[in-house]
């Protein structure tokens, strides 16, 4: 095999992206909330001592607040592109947290984890990315001890065949591999695979008004900047981007959505 024969490494989220997801959502974050929306997806959970895997741990925000807030024994954050995680390692560092804070590059698919071996499978808003819940569902519950967790936030489909051409549109502008799935197939795949105490809980009242403020943030108060950085063209297409969120979040089609279920 020849160099010119490898397939390039998966990126979807170049730099330019990263600095628009940035500065809307805050420094290690590429979805929103911050570190009180990772607050709200562990409320009531107490992960002292825990070992904690985050799956598609992005810029490494999450797993940062984890290691710092939580007690944890140690985290791990996985992700498929390398620039991410380089990002991440960095985030760590600068915060003190590189014995704690681990970031490792994977290939998609099954997990590189030992059976039982975790306390804790965590996700911010990564899984998405993938398409099949149910292999998902039970790859999380091999990897969990007994009595582990699954604490996550994700974006849902709020329809059950069919999107609506407004969805379409905004699946087409946001130009990522999404693998939408609704909270009934969430909820089935999670029962299937012998999770109990499952739970989930709707954020799109939520993220409705704060998209709106986003927005209008990225128009106004982070425009120069960011168009200084990344150029007009780049931000306005994403300024678009946010416009068709927006009308599918007010269609319902997407959900931001809190997912938690125990391994028994």
């Amino acid at each position: 095999m020849t160099t010119s024969d490898v397939p390039e490494p998966m990126q979807e989220y170049d730099d330019d992206l990263i600095a628009v997801l940035e500065a809307v959502w805050g420094e290690g974050f590429m979805s929103p909330g911050g570190t009180e929306e990772v607050d709200r997806v562990l409320e009531g959970l107490d992960l002292t001592g825990l070992a904690v895997l985050d799956l598609g741990c992005g810029l490494g925000g999450a797993t940062v607040h984890i290691a710092r807030q939580y007690g944890v024994e140690s985290i791990v954050g996985i992700d498929i592109e390398d620039n991410l995680i380089e990002a991440c390692v960095e985030l760590a560092s600068g915060a003190g947290l590189s014995d704690k804070a681990q970031f490792l590059q994977v290939e998609p698919g099954p997990l590189s984890v030992a059976d039982t071996s975790l306390d804790m499978v965590f996700s911010k808003d990564a899984i998405i990315h993938i398409e099949d819940k149910h292999a998902l569902a039970r790859d999380v519950f091999r990897c969990l001890k007994p009595g582990g967790w699954f604490a996550a936030s994700d974006w849902l489909a709020g329809y059950t065949s069919t999107p609506s051409p407004e969805m379409r549109a905004y699946i087409e502008a946001e130009g990522l591999d999404f693998g939408l799935a609704s909270a009934s197939i969430y909820e089935a795949a999670l029962e299937a695979a012998g999770f109990v105490d499952i739970s989930v809980t709707d954020r799109n009242s939520w993220y409705r008004q704060e998209a709106r403020r986003e927005q209008d943030n990225m128009k106004r108060a982070l425009y120069a900047d960011l168009q200084s950085t990344v150029g007009k063209e780049f931000l306005d297409h994403q300024i678009d981007v946010w416009e068709k969120m927006i009308v599918v979040l007010d269609l319902g089609e997407l959900r931001p959505t809190h997912l938690r279920a125990r391994k028994p």
